[in-house]
Order: C-alpha cells, then sequence, then structure tokens
C-alpha cells in the first residue's frame, strides 16, 4: 500500500494555499497525500511585532516539533520565515519556483503622503521598517500582525495609517492585491522572500524521492546565496537584513544585492556583486565579508547594546551559533558547571557479552569509546536516553533497540515491557537514583559500570542574571555551591526540572531535551507575557 504523505501547515489562509499548492502537485506526481494543520507562536501571539518576539523560526517551530515526533511527514514553509539552520534530524527536501519576490505598499486615499513628513506606515517585519524610514525618515512606522485578511482590514479600519507594507507574492497567491498598491522596487526583500520550502526527515526516503521532484534548481541556487548571506551576518528576525540573488538568463550570471541597516534606518551598508553560474560557491561570504568589513557587526552591535533588557547565564557553554539563536534583547554568559572526566573501564568489564546495556547520556558514550574500539565493544540490546545520544550510539558502536525521552521513562519501558531481568548500566559517579531505584524495586539487577566522573566547577554569576539554563541535575547541583535560586530556572528535560522545583520557586521546561528547545524557550518566556 502507498504511504499518504502528512503535510504539516500553518492554519492561516496563505499557509494552507500553499500547502494545497505542494499537495497538488504531489498528486500529479502520483503521491497521495492528507494536510495537518498545526498552530505556531507566530499564530498565537499577535500584540507584538515579530522582531519584539525574538524567536527565530516563530513560524516554523511547532512543525518541527511535530515532524520530529513523527506526526507529519513534510512541512510546507514560506522560506522567508525559516531559520537559516535547521534542527538536526530536518532537511530542506524541496523549494518549489519562485513567485514574485517584491515588497508592495497598500495605501488608502492618494499618494501625497509619500511628501508629507508624517505619514504613518504599518508592518510587522523590522528590515521593511527600517528601509522604510531610511528612505523617509521623518514617517512614523507601527506594527501589524496577523494573516494577510487581518493585516488589510486592520489597515482599512484605522483611521490615522496611510498604507501598510506586504510580500507581492502573499497577497497574489489569495488574490487579494488591491488596485491602491504600489511595488516597492527600491525595497531589497527579505532572504528567501516568494519561495516555498519542503522540509522532511533526513532519514525519511520515500518522502526525499517524492520532494526531489518538486525542486526548482535556479530558485534553490539563488534562495541558497540569500540565506547564506543571511546567516553570516549572524541575522535573523531580529536584524534588518534584505538579500536577492537572480539569475541573468542572457549572461548566465548570478546578481546579488544586499543590505544591512540599524533598526531605525539611519545606517545603511548595502553591497552588489557578480558571479558565473557554477562559479558562485564564495558568492555569499564575499558579499557578507564585504558588509562586515564596512562596519556590520558594529552596525548589529549598537542594536544589540541598546536593546538589551534582560540577562541570562547558561551553566554550559554554548556555541557561538546557539548564541545568535537569542534574541537581541537578551544578554547571555556561560561556563561548564560541570566536568567531565573519563574513567579507565577494566578489560574484564567486556570480556564477555553484555546483554543488556543502559546508557543515559553522550557522556556515558564517549566514556565507553575512550577505553574501547568500537570492535571490542560486545553489546547485544543497547536502550539509551535521548535522540542524540542514540545518534552518537549509532553512528560510532550499534544499533539501539529502544530509546526514551527520560530515566524514568527508561525505567519504566525495560521493567514493564520486557523480560529483562539483568542490566549493565554505564553511568557516572553522580547518577541518579530513578533509573536503579525503579529497576531493583522491579527485580530488575543493575550492574553498574562508573564510566565517567562529573565534577562540579561552579561559578559566582551576577546579580542582575534574571534566568539560568540547566542541562543535568548535576548542573544545578554545581550552581547551588555558589549561588541564590531568585532566578527562574530553564531546564531541558523533566529530570532536571524535578530537582529544579526543589529549590526554584519558577521553573520551564523546554519540549525537546536539546539545547536549542531550552533557547528557544528563553526566546519565548522574555518575549510572550504568558510565560513569565
Amino acid at each position: 500500500m502507498q504511504k499518504i504523505i502528512r503535510i504539516g501547515t500553518r492554519d492561516s489562509e496563505l499557509a494552507l494555499w500553499q500547502a494545497n499548492k505542494v499537495r497538488a502537485e504531489l498528486k500529479e506526481l502520483g503521491y497521495e497525500s492528507v494536510l495537518v494543520p498545526i498552530k505556531s507562536l507566530g499564530d498565537i501571539v499577535l500584540d507584538k511585532p515579530l522582531y519584539e518576539l525574538g524567536v527565530t523560526g516563530v513560524f516554523t517551530k511547532s512543525l518541527d516539533i511535530a515532524m520530529l515526533n513523527k506526526e507529519i511527514d513534510i512541512a510546507v514553509h514560506s522560506l522567508k520565515d525559516v531559520p537559516t539552520v535547521l534542527p538536526e534530524g530536518i532537511t530542506q527536501a524541496a523549494v518549489l519556483r519562485r513567485d514574485d519576490y517584491s515588497d508592495v505598499l497598500v495605501f488608502k486615499g492618494t499618494e501625497e503622503f509619500f511628501g508629507q513628513p508624517n505619514a504613518i506606515i504599518a508592518t510587522g517585519s523590522l528590515r521593511r521598517k527600517a528601509m522604510w524610514l531610511n528612505r523617509y525618515p521623518t514617517h512614523t512606522v507601527v506594527g501589524l500582525r496577523g494573516n494577510v485578511n487581518t493585516r488589510l482590514e486592520k489597515l482599512e479600519q484605522s483611521e490615522t495609517w496611510n498604507g501598510a507594507v506586504f510580500a507581492t507574492a502573499g497577497l497574489y497567491r489569495l488574490g487579494k492585491i488591491p488596485s491602491e498598491a504600489i511595488k516597492l522596487s527600491w525595497m531589497i526583500p527579505a532572504p528567501g522572500q516568494g519561495a516555498i520550502m519542503v522540509t522532511c526527515l533526513q532519514e525519511d526516503d520515500y518522502v526525499l524521492d517524492a520532494c526531489e521532484q518538486l525542486n526548482h534548481r535556479e530558485t534553490e541556487i539563488c534562495t541558497t546565496i540569500e540565506r547564506e548571506f543571511l546567516h553570516l551576518l549572524e541575522g535573523g528576525c531580529t536584524a534588518p537584513i534584505g538579500a536577492l540573488a537572480y539569475i541573468d538568463g542572457k549572461t548566465e550570471e548570478i546578481n546579488f544585492k544586499g543590505v544591512l541597516l540599524n533598526k531605525d534606518g539611519s545606517k545603511k551598508i548595502t553591497v552588489n556583486k557578480i558571479a558565473k553560474v557554477g562559479s558562485h560557491e564564495y558568492l555569499a561570504k564575499d558579499c557578507a565579508d564585504y558588509v562586515i568589513n564596512r562596519g556590520g557587526k558594529e552596525l548589529m552591535l549598537e542594536d544589540d547594546v541598546a536593546d538589551n533588557i534582560c540577562n541570562i547565564y547558561s551553566t554550559k557553554k554554548l556555541s557561538e551559533l546557539q548564541k545568535e539563536t537569542l534574541s537581541h534583547s537578551i544578554g547571555v554568559k556561560d561556563s561548564d558547571f560541570i566536568k567531565i572526566r573519563f574513567n579507565r573501564i577494566p578489560a574484564k568489564v567486556m570480556k564477555n557479552q553484555h546483554e543488556n546495556v543502559l546508557i543515559t547520556s553522550q557522556n556515558g558514550v564517549e566514556a565507553i569509546l575512550n577505553s574501547f574500539t568500537k570492535d571490542e565493544i560486545k553489546f547485544k540490546n543497547i536502550f539509551c536516553v535521548g535522540r542524540r545520544t542514540k545518534k552518537l550510539i549509532e553512528n560510532r558502536i550499534g544499533k539501539v533497540t529502544y530509546v526514551a525521552k527520560n530515566a524514568l521513562k527508561l525505567a519504566e519501558y525495560v521493567a514493564k515491557e520486557t523480560d529483562i531481568k539483568e542490566v549493565s548500566y554505564f553511568c557516572s559517579n553522580l547518577r541518579l537514583d530513578v533509573l536503579p531505584a525503579y529497576l531493583k524495586a522491579s527485580d530488575v539487577h543493575v550492574n553498574e559500570v562508573e564510566a565517567y566522573k562529573t565534577m562540579l566547577s561552579s561559578v559566582k554569576i551576577d546579580d542582575d542574571v534574571s534566568g539560568v539554563l540547566f542541562y543535568s541535575p548535576s548542573g544545578i547541583e554545581s550552581y547551588l555551591e555558589e549561588n541564590s535560586t531568585e532566578k527562574v530556572a530553564f531546564c531541558i528535560g523533566e529530570t532536571t526540572a524535578v530537582e529544579a522545583r526543589k529549590h526554584f520557586d519558577k521553573v520551564e521546561v523546554a519540549n525537546l531535551p536539546d539545547v536549542d528547545s531550552v533557547l528557544e524557550l528563553v526566546n519565548m518566556y522574555y518575549s510572550n507575557p504568558n510565560f513569565s
């Protein structure tokens, strides 16, 4: 029986139009599909401009979670809304042929307001706001959120607004372009604007094969350059960045133009470069370097300092890429509150095959591999905690029999769903009691192998820090050696949260047990009043 492809989409009229377009094209190719509408934070929180939400991928995160949970097979996005770095396990499956990439002004009355100093223009886009103020510095730009219909209605109902800026493609797809509309040819669009992206799981070969047939190569080339430019500038929805690449059919050249502005539009850096198709590998980097070398970093830093409203501390070192996903209004410092030292596991431990093995962290995997080669490791059934631990095991050791979200869920599975009476547990000296205690109570014998040591390395943090990021109960223990609990505890999972609730009044838990989800939680907490 042919697989029915589940298409995840937001439930706005425009998103459904895009999803139905993908569905129709799949049907033409002989694939059956069904729509699965899902609400996003961007659809729920409508009282703030997008850039104030501070969430990279505000319209895509819910679909990512649904996909990782195997609730949908593909997700359909407006490419301009998609973060430049996709979640682990998710890949770009196709980019459809691009529609009109321009911005358009829908206005009321006459065009006389262009020459007036006090005109009022509405938009929820930081890029559009900055570019408009750069061109018309005496005008006022106000926030505008909601779907296309809602924004058009708000414009019509306003007694003070002169106009509002939209993406031409969105209005065109819904047949909503009014006669009173002007294309803004001088406004450089958002990277990927006018294009539709389809994503799926990297492991889903059936869907990948289906979506490959939808891909438009020219659009893929151009939007990839635009998005790489955005990524290299370390921007996102909180930085006013525009980028446009297009291929000249006569010369087979890629024309690129990009812009970076500060948030009030008073400063601007532009770049224009050309490269032959096939020789464009470094086009995005060359353009990004051009902007950076002319003060791009300093320009963005000015806005960061001006906008900073809160400070957080991560009890684990974050990569620069991870820090970039945080809202520019959030200041972050970090250090490793726990240090890991691998033990030398005795050779006799691996002499005989281990029938059933439990590994609850990536540190456990690395500790085993520090003492033994893959060929020396004799595990029959491996049970683990977390997707990333599973991936590491299967890349370095062998097939995982079962993966659970946390240690308790793993213990419950082993005790209730199997006939296992004995397990080998590769753990730390500071391991939690929950897993061995549950198994022992269920008459499962636990052979503990101390594979590594977890050493506390606390740091005294500043009083102005309002939130602390925790990734393990040991991290909390270390933190408490030097610091107070009058903070918000942001936890990577429920096991860590259980420990945090013993000490902190405010505890927030990430949707997925990974660092990216913790950072996403921080963004949402400080941008959405419902979280605070």
